[in-house]
């Protein structure tokens, strides 16, 4: 196996052109664990550690900017305000050691449907940076996830960057697994209200063959919730939130839960998130009056 080791971003994406089947590695969270196990042995690794831009991130108008590299402490400890659903699920990755390591660029290169990162990316409507030689193009994350593993991330691609929009409402997110740490998410939802645009955007985990978007449940609610006065909405409407939230996923029955428990455990997280976001969003409005 190869280990290739570039100094800049050029180098990397000329290095990933040229071996299309090359691993790009970082953290290593993921990856090192598929070769420890024999799992999958590519024909070589390339180290992305020496390109300081990918743990950058930035401010950008509309927009927070950040590099596939920023580890998820990072997230925890800097950027709670401008990206709050994706610090809420950083805080539920793992243990500190992979948090310090890990990062979104990786979470979204292994594209596996149980993620944490991924429902907030759905719910905050971010989009997601790709770059190879032939240039750079930008993917919506409701459209970067194809199939199980499957992204819309070519061959010769690297992740770059996330491009999150500034929120414009409270965000929630909300994990269910067999204990509190160190687990995957049996199911996973995150929530996101945006005042500027009365629109909610919604991301189910680990319930599906890809992370998905509930579609009619935030049509639904967007539509019922008060948006001048944040008042709580219906019990009726809650209930058949919940009840939309659940009829979105694809869930299988496997070793983590059922597909039955998993439709279950969607829509009480689908309620309880909506009922905290509507308490901030009625504190925010409090606020600016």
């Amino acid at each position: 196996m190869q280990f290739l080791s570039p100094a800049t971003l050029a180098e990397a994406l000329a290095a990933k052109g040229e071996q299309p089947d090359a691993v790009p590695i970082m953290g290593g969270t993921d990856v090192m664990v598929e070769l420890n196990f024999d799992k999958h042995r590519p024909p070589a690794l390339i180290d992305l550690t020496r390109i300081a831009e990918l743990r950058e991130w930035r401010v950008e108008p509309g927009h927070l900017r950040l590099g596939a590299g920023v580890p998820y402490t990072e997230i925890i400890d800097r950027l709670r305000g401008r990206a709050p659903g994706l610090a809420m699920a950083a805080r539920a990755v793992a243990s500190p050691q992979i948090r310090n390591r890990g990062s979104v660029g990786g979470n979204l290169g292994g594209g596996s449907p149980a993620g944490d990162a991924h429902p907030p990316l759905l719910a905050a409507d971010a989009t997601i940076e790709l770059a190879s030689a032939r240039g750079v193009r930008r993917v919506a994350a409701r459209e970067f996830y194809l199939g199980p593993r499957r992204t819309a991330r070519q061959d010769d691609e690297l992740i770059t960057a996330v491009l999150l929009p500034e929120p414009a409402g409270p965000q929630q997110f909300c994990k269910i697994g067999t204990r509190n740490a160190m687990v995957i998410a049996v199911a996973s939802f995150a929530l996101a209200l945006n005042g500027r645009t009365r629109e909610v955007g919604t991301g189910i985990g680990s319930a599906g063959p890809t992370p998905l978007r509930a579609r009619a449940a935030e049509e639904f609610i967007a539509a019922e919730l008060d948006w001048d006065e944040a008042t709580a909405p219906a019990p009726t409407a809650v209930r058949r939130f919940g009840e939309l939230v659940a009829a979105t996923a694809r869930p299988i029955d496997d070793v983590r839960g059922s597909a039955e428990y998993r439709k279950h455990a969607l829509s009480v997280m689908a309620r309880r998130t909506l009922a905290w976001a509507v308490t901030d969003y009625r504190k925010e409005i409090a606020t600016c009056a």
